[in-house]
């Protein structure tokens, strides 16, 4: 039997900029009948115009999505928190018992793009981050098969 509501989750990252707003870019297009989802950052500072760039190359536009602190978040109840980097993992808040969080670290683009003398050879580090994540989007309904009939 289907679950009534969808599955809320929150993808969380230090900065909110790039990773955690793939996913929930991702988590809202590919799932959006099964999973209501966020993004947020221990340490937020801005939406990344490259993240959103390559994410509209792939269709899906995040171009309205705002960086914001975890804290911004605390009326909600997750079912699911997935961190998306090791620093969030290691500051990651305590949340209720019956959260599930999932960690996941992908590679951070900006810091893989460090030496690229333009946003052209700066892009297929973002793109190569996407198209992880998107991968990973895509499987997050196997993790929760069974725990939420």
């Amino acid at each position: 039997m289907p679950r009534a509501e969808p599955i809320r989750v929150l993808f969380l990252c230090t900065g909110n900029s790039c990773r955690s707003q793939m996913g929930e870019g991702w988590a809202r297009a590919l799932l959006a009948d099964r999973v209501e989802a966020y993004s947020a950052g221990t340490r937020p500072h801005g939406l990344n115009p490259l993240a959103v760039r390559v994410m509209l190359e792939a269709g899906v536009d995040i171009s309205r999505h705002e960086s914001k602190p975890v804290g911004s978040l605390h009326d909600l109840e997750f079912d699911y928190v997935v961190t998306v980097c090791d620093s969030a993992r290691e500051s990651c808040p305590v949340f209720p018992s019956r959260v599930r969080v999932i960690h996941h670290a992908f590679d951070d683009p900006p810091r893989l793009a460090q030496g690229a003398r333009t946003d052209d050879e700066a892009l297929p580090h973002y793109r190569r981050v996407r198209d992880e994540i998107r991968e990973f989007v895509q499987r997050l309904p196997r993790l929760w098969e069974g725990v939420h009939p």
